[in-house]
């Protein structure tokens, strides 16, 4: 990771010989909120040198200090297109994103310019999804939510997290961050596994272990980053090892799982899925996944929440701050 440093980061006066006072030029940082006063109050001030202008894609035109900006927050839930006019922005610095993942923006920021994502942001929301998705599967509360339309009282025997075997696979912010939601629920045990493998301070597997540990999982919560060597790391050779019963929770990006063996698998009721992400996403009203049994699918809500905002203000005054002060920033993808 290399330091980032910044001239002229703090205002200060430059003397032209002994007289006039020149100020040096204030910094422009685009914020994804409604108007610089929500920005002050939610961020609790704005760093000294730095000039806001607010802009969130929500139909509203580009601000006009697009020559200027330096600091870009992505305003969330968009796509690629809050990146169209980047070529404009002749003097930009950072971006940073209000997601953890950043596959989908990674192509269109030049070269040069820093991009920072959001680990850590999201890990309370999309690890609570997680854990209630587990839930909500093995207690058939999918079914019971259809039945209450019809008023069918209809008892099927739940399947609890207590006494069950964990596998997270992708064990970073989010992964711990479900393990400690588990703690209350009595599981059996918890392995872990991730791109590093690692002893301290507790077991991470590698992913090359993953053949001999998913036998052993009645419940896989997927939450590893997609990357060309994740891509379709879950398909019909790691299913089928998976022990009659367990349950696939995907909380990362559906283009993990082989969509086709998923189907395959969860079509004949051996093991279900639990899935807040898809491939294709949206998941089109056809796909017969919607109406497979013991699939449950949610609309890729792991991270809006109402947990969301204070966390994503926290970020960003802080990458804010430590860009106005020419600090090191946190979070570089790249």
């Amino acid at each position: 990771m290399r330091p980032l440093v910044f001239p002229y980061a703090t205002p200060h006066l430059l003397q032209r010989g002994d007289t006039e006072p020149v100020p040096v030029t204030k910094r422009v940082a685009w914020l994804p909120y409604a108007s610089t006063q929500e920005a002050e109050q939610r961020l609790g001030g704005i760093p000294e040198g730095i000039q806001v202008d607010v802009y969130r894609a929500d139909g509203a035109s580009w601000p006009e200090s697009i020559a200027e900006v330096e600091f870009y927050v992505l305003p969330y839930l968009k796509g690629e297109e809050v990146l169209d006019r980047v070529a404009e922005m002749k003097r930009l610095k950072v971006v940073q994103t209000l997601t953890a993942g950043v596959e989908n923006f990674l192509p269109y920021v030049p070269e040069g310019v820093i991009l920072c994502n959001a680990a850590g942001v999201h890990d309370t929301s999309t690890a609570e999804l997680a854990v209630a998705l587990a839930l909500a599967s093995g207690r058939h509360l999918d079914q019971y939510a259809r039945n209450q339309t019809s008023g069918i009282w209809d008892f099927q025997l739940g399947i609890s997290l207590a006494d069950q075997r964990v596998l997270i696979i992708g064990y970073g912010h989010i992964g711990a961050a479900i393990e400690r939601r588990l703690a209350g629920f009595e599981v059996a045990s918890v392995t872990r596994v991730a791109r590093r493998p690692r002893s301290e301070p507790v077991l991470v597997h590698a992913i090359q272990d993953l053949p001999k540990l998913l036998p052993d999982a009645d419940v896989v919560f997927l939450v590893a980053p997609h990357t060309p060597e994740t891509q379709g790391m879950i398909g019909s050779r790691e299913l089928t090892a998976l022990p009659d019963g367990a349950v696939l929770i995907n909380v990362a990006r559906g283009k993990l799982v082989d969509t086709d063996a998923l189907l395959a698998e969860t079509s004949t009721g051996r093991i279900r899925a639990a899935l807040d992400v898809t491939e294709p996403e949206p998941l089109p009203p056809e796909h017969p996944l919607w109406r497979t049994p013991g699939v449950l699918i949610s609309p890729h809500v792991g991270g809006p929440s109402s947990a969301f905002f204070p966390r994503a203000d926290r970020l960003i005054a802080a990458q804010l701050g430590r860009f106005a002060a020419g600090k090191e920033l946190e979070n570089i993808v790249r």
